[in-house]
Formats: C-alpha cells, sequence, structure tokens
C-alpha cells in the first residue's frame, strides 16, 4: 500500500509520563517520609506530570 504509513498510530510518550507521573505519586511518600515538604513537591510533580500526559493522550485530538 502507497499510504500504510498513514493508518499507523503516532508513537508518543503519553503513556509513559502517565505512568512515570503514577509512579512519582504513589512511591514519594514511601522514600521521602522525613521530609514531608519534598515528598508533597514530589507528590504535585508527578500529578502534573501525569496529567500532562493525560492530556496529550486523550484531551488533545
Amino acid at each position: 500500500m502507497a499510504h500504510s504509513e498513514h493508518n499507523r498510530p503516532k508513537k508518543s510518550g503519553a503513556y509513559f509520563l502517565i505512568i512515570l507521573g503514577a509512579l512519582l505519586f504513589m512511591i514519594a511518600p514511601l522514600m521521602f517520609s522525613e521530609t514531608p515538604e519534598t515528598g508533597l513537591v514530589i507528590i504535585v510533580v508527578g500529578f502534573l506530570v501525569g496529567g500532562l500526559g493525560f492530556y496529550l493522550r486523550f484531551v488533545k485530538k
């Protein structure tokens, strides 16, 4: 087929961002339990990274 490359889904890092955000969101409280301020910042960063991945994958179409 001449246009088979048009039918392929685009490879994006959106799933990677969603998974990375979820991992940061879950692991940060365990790793930074001594310093709650740092843990909170990492949780917020994980939420933002996952939200960006969700936006890129599902909202922006």
